[in-house]
């Protein structure tokens, strides 16, 4: 069966779904959202299928979900049609993350953001040497969403807040040695890299002072990261790290999903989102060049933060 920008098929117990759109590197529309979850809830429910394979066409695993058609809804018909997107990409992600049978994720090229959501919970997540992984949201005015904090508030140390706050892509060997994926075609070994490094700089409820000791450091992977932090949105830093915090203490995907929807109502209407700025300069003008509603970390008061987390 195929519905254009997805195909699925059954094969011997094993339930194959396949993102078919290699020229938008398989973002995910409004459309395949609405099939994919339609047919993984079936697929759920079928006994004879008892197992899902998920990969995606072309170059790409998946580049997220298609936020410059989120940000058009969203300047055309308002806030409220933005976060039905958003309700209707996290129902999809529970479906994966309460499958109850096993998920096999294969992880190639690009995959990012609402990519992730649908391929990481559960799985058994299989890389390529040609992996460029990230949760970019940071760039764009948003947060680490799609459940992804439940991962990453889970990985060894502070890995996941610097992962989280910086919105940095990694690649293959980085991510089979953070834990985020299980194995890496062709490779052997897990590669020997140090991630400790972060432990020092990333622990704290404040963004102001992450990002105080990363730029006073004499390391470069430090200064680095803190140059990296400065070109996102701060608010959306700073919201982001309320939000991993607090995603620590919740006990599934499916809790952490909630807190997600729950920022989004918050977060998407207040007048200082960076999201259609953010995209604006990343995806549809390109000059790179934000305008953030509030230019500096250290004008950001992290009570509101954690305000708009709840």
């Amino acid at each position: 069966m195929a519905d254009g920008d997805v195909q699925f098929e059954v094969r011997e117990g094993t339930g194959y779904l396949r993102l078919m759109r290699p020229t938008a590197l398989n973002a995910l529309s409004p459309q395949m959202i609405a099939v994919i979850t339609e047919q993984l809830s079936a697929w759920r429910d079928d006994a004879s299928v008892q197992a899902l394979d998920i990969s995606g066409e072309g170059r790409a695993y998946c580049a997220g979900a298609d936020v410059r058609w989120m940000r058009s809804t969203m300047i055309e018909n308002g806030v409220q049609s933005a976060l039905e997107f958003l309700a209707d990409e996290y129902a999809m992600d529970a479906v994966v993350a309460q499958f109850g049978k096993p998920v096999t994720t294969h992880l190639h090229g690009v995959a990012m953001g609402g990519g992730l959501g649908l391929g990481m919970h559960g799985a058994t997540r299989v890389a390529t040497a040609d992996l460029a992984m990230a949760m970019p949201e940071v760039g764009i005015g948003l947060w680490p969403d799609v459940g992804m904090l439940f991962e990453f508030s889970r990985l060894p140390g502070e890995i996941g807040t610097w992962l989280a706050l910086t919105g940095l892509t990694i690649d293959a060997n980085t991510a089979l040695a953070a834990g985020l994926v299980d194995q890496v075609d062709l490779m052997s070994a897990k590669p020997d890299l140090d991630l400790t490094w972060v432990d020092d700089y990333f622990v704290g409820d404040d963004a102001r002072e992450i990002i105080t000791r990363l730029e006073a450091s004499s390391d470069e992977r430090a200064v680095q990261a803190g140059e990296l932090i400065r070109t996102r949105s701060p608010l959306s830093v700073a919201v982001s790290l309320a939000a991993i915090r607090r995603a620590a203490t919740l006990h599934s995907v499916g809790d952490v999903l909630d807190q997600d929807l729950a920022i989004a109502r918050a977060l998407l209407p207040d007048p200082q989102c960076d999201f259609v700025e953010g995209v604006r300069a990343q995806l549809v003008d390109k000059d790179r060049q934000p305008h953030w509603s509030v230019a500096r970390i250290e004008d950001i008061d992290p009570d509101k933060a954690r305000a708009i987390v709840g």
